[in-house]
């Protein structure tokens, strides 16, 4: 999908000046590095950073779904960083219990650097933002739409899912709380619905199961339908 239609052969003659390196070659033909998969030269892996010799034939598979994440240890599913444009994402993933960290105003080098520092894998369609050296691990976010979106992200990482446990608004953690320690804060017609809340312990913001609860349930049980069905094993690896 990324190579120009006048590129979309089964195998492409690239000139080479016998210093490039493999990466180097891929990312001339339109394909962002993070975006290529497994390199092999007559049967034998290889990586980027290598230089073939003219004449190699190069075959270069597309990434493997589910994709691994490198993992701290105790950490249970890749930490997310989203781009300027991937919103409506950034909220559903919340709401799934994914760790994701959006801003509306944030430059590429800042994404770079957030991504880099919290191992977070940056999601993007700028192809551009992916091709920068210094990024530790990124993915092109596939689809115009936030369903398709999300199940392009479900599908290529497996994540372990989380629902109801995060903040959409701002990524922090929801705590079940007290009726009585915020109806001075609810509306009388939610007091007299709604038992169950619970309470982001950063921004305060108070939830509860709403008329679009419905919805939203319909995106959680989506989701788990996704992740479970993508693969025999969960696609995550501790190091």
């Amino acid at each position: 999908m990324f190579l120009p239609a006048a590129r979309r052969e089964p195998a492409r003659r690239v000139t080479y000046d016998g210093t490039s390196t493999l990466g180097h070659l891929v990312e001339s033909l339109g394909v962002p590095l993070p975006e290529a998969g497994p390199m092999t030269i007559r049967g034998e892996r290889v990586e980027p950073a290598s230089r073939p010799a003219a004449g190699d034939e190069v075959l270069v598979e597309a990434v493997p779904r589910p994709q691994p994440v490198p993992l701290e240890p105790g950490q249970a599913a890749p930490r997310f960083l989203l781009d300027v444009h991937l919103g409506t994402l950034a909220r559903r993933m919340r709401l799934l219990g994914l760790d994701t960290a959006y801003h509306n105003d944030m430059d590429d080098p800042a994404l770079v650097v957030q991504a880099n520092a919290e191992r977070r894998v940056l999601l993007t369609q700028d192809r551009g933002l992916l091709r920068r050296r210094a990024l530790w691990f990124g993915a092109y976010v596939r689809g115009s739409r936030p369903d398709d979106q999300l199940r392009d992200l479900l599908e290529r990482f497996a994540p372990a899912l989380a629902p109801w446990t995060r903040c959409t608004a701002c990524n922090g953690p929801l705590v079940q709380v007290d009726k009585r320690d915020i109806e001075r804060d609810l509306e009388a017609g939610t007091r007299r619905s709604y038992d169950v809340y619970g309470r982001c312990a950063e921004c305060g913001r108070v939830y509860w199961r709403g008329a679009h609860g419905g919805h939203l349930e319909a995106i959680v049980r989506d989701a788990t339908r996704v992740v479970n069905g993508t693969g025999p094993a969960r696609a995550t690896v501790s190091e």
